[in-house]
């Protein structure tokens, strides 16, 4: 734990001392320090302070110590996450009001800027000032954080103008990327919405053209806040078939994520070939702990969204993924999930033991929703949450500077003075899982678990 949060907990303990009949206990103290840390460290660094006033949305590259850069390009999937933030975090604490304010801002450039008004769907990347910039190709997955961003403004603001854009929305990227045949989506686009096949022209270590569960899982997403919104029932079918998809093709036997898939859902495979072979096409055949931590939380959001009860199957696939992950990617040393590892032919292996902070948000989620299912596993779901936590404290969180470091400092110590925000790297990880978190502990506090 760093000095820090000494005195949170300090003041904590001492009102329990004085107060007997306020008793805190230690769920409800690392609550307040996960809430005083999300209010300080990561919300007030990054609002009001990434609206951008002069050109709309929102600001994307910031140094290690929040000074915004020179270039500031704009994609859709950080836009719309910080329009998902920005709804949940004036839900959260209606008192502040940049974050509606950022919210509508927000919503207005997704609305004027990234939507494409000629064919339809979202442009991928725009530069500062809202021009198309860069390859025209659209993707289910920058389509679907769109949808994501625009149900939680409906939620947030009862516009109903944004509710209807989340209907276009979703009825664009079904008409164009759904596969009938197969199920599923398409993930690469024409400017026009048709989708990109693979061709002999493309390069092996190219995603052109595969379906893949990136895409997938946060089509699953997408939908579960859509349907929270519009009960619609084509979007209650696609959030089951994406679920069931996911559960039960994309998950392998071992309990990982397999990466990228043909269309029929075989997947893209590269173990029967040389360790050379295999390591210089890893972006396309991995195992990613931190995608695996995270379907399994995004697995039983959807079916609990969709009123599945007794959901067996769901449970424990999600908790075989978590599982899996503990077993073969956590550092038992001091915590955290590595990035990637691989089954050899000779056995499992870590190839990347790098740990990216959005994977130890996640891993954070998943764990304490472990904990609080499964409270007597073996595993130890909350004893590995709360060394994850300590991990995120000492290792990942900035608190000098503010935010975290995009990956762990036992790793790469360089990160230190890199960049806190990017069109990759912005809040949405672990604003949900600092979240999810205080809440699920303040629950557990309350069912005395």
């Amino acid at each position: 734990m760093s000095l820090k949060f000494f005195p949170t907990l300090f003041l904590s303990l001492c009102f329990a001392c004085s107060s007997p009949e306020k008793v805190k206990n230690d769920k409800e103290i690392l609550a307040d320090q996960l809430e005083h840390h999300l209010k300080t460290e990561v919300l007030d660094k990054w609002y009001p302070t990434s609206i951008d006033t002069a050109d709309g949305g929102f600001l994307s590259n910031f140094s290690y110590d929040f000074k915004p850069g020179e270039k500031q390009e704009k994609m859709i999937v950080t836009q719309a996450r910080h329009v998902w933030t920005n709804s949940k975090a004036s839900l959260k604490y209606p008192e502040i009001d940049y974050y509606k304010e950022g919210a509508n801002h927000g919503y207005q450039f997704l609305k004027g800027k990234m939507w494409d008004y000629e064919y339809g769907g979202f442009y991928w990347l725009v530069d500062k000032q809202g021009k198309q910039i860069g390859n025209p190709m659209k993707t289910a997955y920058g389509n679907a954080f769109g949808i994501f961003a625009l149900a939680a403004y409906y939620e947030a603001s009862k516009d109903e103008s944004a509710l209807a854009f989340a209907k276009e929305a979703f009825l664009w990227l079904d008409k164009h990327a759904h596969d009938s045949i197969n199920g599923g989506y398409y993930q690469h686009l024409a400017i026009d919405g048709t989708p990109i096949s693979r061709s002999d022209s493309v390069p092996s270590t190219s995603d052109l053209g595969y379906k893949d569960q990136n895409s997938s899982i946060h089509l699953l997403e997408a939908f579960t806040e859509l349907y929270h919104v519009w009960p619609d029932p084509v979007v209650k079918a696609r959030l089951e078939e994406m679920l069931l998809l996911i559960r039960d093709q994309i998950v392998t036997e071992k309990g990982n994520l397999t990466l990228f898939l043909y269309p029929d859902w075989k997947p893209v495979t590269f173990v029967d070939s040389t360790e050379a072979v295999i390591l210089a096409h890893h972006n396309l055949d991995h195992v990613s702990f931190g995608h695996d931590v995270e379907t399994g939380f995004l697995m039983i959001e959807a079916s609990e969204t969709l009123g599945w009860e007794n959901d067996t199957t769901t449970h424990r696939i999600a908790k075989k993924m978590i599982d899996h992950a503990l077993e073969k990617g956590w550092d038992e040393s001091v915590g955290g999930f590595y990035d990637e590892g691989y089954y050899f032919k000779d056995g499992f292996r870590i190839t990347h033991d790098t740990k990216n902070w959005w994977a130890q948000a996640e891993g954070m989620n998943a764990l304490l929703l472990m904990a609080e299912l499964y409270p007597n596993d073996p595993h130890d779901y909350y004893g590995k949450f709360l060394k994850l936590w300590e991990y995120t404290d000492k290792y990942l969180i900035d608190h000098e500077n503010g935010d975290w470091y995009s990956g762990g400092l036992d790793k790469q110590p360089e990160l230190k003075t890199v960049g806190k925000g990017n069109i990759w790297k912005g809040i949405y990880h672990h604003y949900r899982s600092l979240d999810h978190c205080i809440e699920r502990l303040r629950e557990m506090s309350r069912h005395g678990e």
